[in-house]
């Protein structure tokens, strides 16, 4: 099979994408996701992600981890197949999309996309970190020396030993100032650091909120692979009208042999 493919990237988080409308893709093929996204023998990709006809808003986001099974939200995902979407044609400047989490709106301006996520009713405060989901679930832990941190290894301990088989994203965070903060995520599924994530950077906004350590709802992250923005409204400790919002950017488009 003769296979076309896009390849695009928000903040570093990278991602195959098909356009899959025609419904040619096989669907629940693990080997085939694994491979497309191997950086060695495939293409080479965080996740990969189906663009497909949906009956109530403009398109439907299918999300694959690069371990080749389907997954919950990916935010820079999201925000990059608003991108692709445009580029095919699918969508001028605004749109609704269906995802595994529900509908989403969002805007793009050139190569910047804004993107609702959605409302996050619960934020569980812990003695050493935070947890929410914001259409995937995530750990929240403020550490020091953050560079020096070996991610792979201490993401993987808190992934599996707090969390189980089913697992969770685990970010670790360092504030700059006010309303500034540097992460690095550790994304189950990719089972390793990854430049960016976009659901992770979404739940360390609205932690670090929630913990107090800021009072700002304009929250500006700095992650391995650049620089995103959350925005929000709270209210008793739920969290809505939340936007995530930075560049996506297409690399390249190819085909394969699959």
């Amino acid at each position: 099979m003769q296979l076309q493919f896009y390849k695009y990237q928000g903040t570093g988080n990278d991602f195959v994408l098909i356009d899959n409308r025609q419904q040619l893709f096989p669907k629940n093929n693990t080997k085939l996701v694994a491979f497309l996204c191997d950086r060695k023998f495939g293409i080479g990709a965080d996740g990969l992600i189906l663009l497909e006809n949906d009956e109530l808003s403009d398109f439907k986001m299918v999300y694959y981890n690069s371990d080749g099974n389907e997954s919950t939200m990916c935010g820079n995902g999201g925000r990059c197949i608003v991108a692709f979407a445009k580029k095919l044609g699918v969508i001028e400047n605004d749109t609704t999309f269906n995802a595994v989490d529900g509908l989403h709106k969002a805007t793009i301006t050139h190569d910047l996309v804004t993107l609702q996520m959605i409302d996050v009713d619960e934020v569980k405060e812990k003695e050493k970190y935070v947890f929410l989901d914001t259409g995937s679930p995530h750990h929240v832990q403020i550490v020091k020396d953050l560079a020096k941190l070996d991610v792979a290894k201490e993401g993987a301990k808190l992934r599996y030993g707090i969390y189980g088989k089913e697992g969770s994203n685990i970010n670790f965070v360092s504030p700059v100032d006010s309303n500034t903060f540097q992460i690095r995520t550790y994304e189950r599924g990719v089972e390793d650091e990854t430049l960016s994530c976009g659901t992770g950077v979404t739940a360390v906004a609205l932690a670090m909120h929630k913990a107090k350590v800021t009072e700002q709802n304009h929250i500006h992250i700095n992650t391995e692979g650049g620089k995103l923005q959350v925005t929000f409204f709270e209210n008793e400790g739920k969290y809505t009208d939340v936007y995530l919002i930075g560049a996506a950017n297409f690399v390249f488009k190819g085909e394969i042999s699959c």
